[in-house]
């Protein structure tokens, strides 16, 4: 097998892939959750928010070290970057999560466009996922046999 000496960098990437995935499911659940309350005028239980906004944290954490592992791996393996689309698929989700994140901020009864680019920049955000993991998964069958 031609596998680099820090295979442990590349599972820690792939837990963190796994953990981002779930995290993202979480909030689209959530999220779906704290709307679907909102539009059928109930109230939404108090813990309901916080959590959403910690498990977003988390997720900006992990795709923080997604992309620290990425850099790391691929410089040390070809000495560059920018050998596939996985790099900026992987950058564009980065940045998708942070204007999520951001926006998810700013939401307010006064700033009604807040949730709205919460929402659209969310729905991007699930094809820019879909994207980096395919691009990723590429990126892994060239050091598998």
């Amino acid at each position: 097998m031609n596998l680099p000496s820090f295979l442990w960098l590349w599972q820690i990437a792939a837990w963190s892939m796994g953990l981002s995935w779930l995290a993202f499911l979480i909030l689209a659940v959530s999220g779906g959750w704290m709307w679907w309350r909102r539009r059928s005028h109930q109230p939404r239980p108090d813990w309901l928010r916080p959590f959403h906004y910690c498990v977003g944290a988390t997720l900006a954490i992990l795709v923080l070290i997604l992309l620290t592992i990425g850099i790391i791996g691929t410089l040390g393996h070809y000495g560059s970057l920018g050998h596939s689309i996985h790099l900026y698929a992987g950058l564009a989700v980065v940045a998708l999560v942070f204007l999520s994140a951001w926006s998810a901020m700013q939401i307010q009864p006064a700033r009604p466009w807040a949730r709205r680019l919460h929402a659209g920049t969310n729905a991007v955000l699930l094809l820019g996922f879909l994207a980096v993991s395919v691009t990723g998964w590429q990126v892994v069958r060239k050091y598998l046999p």
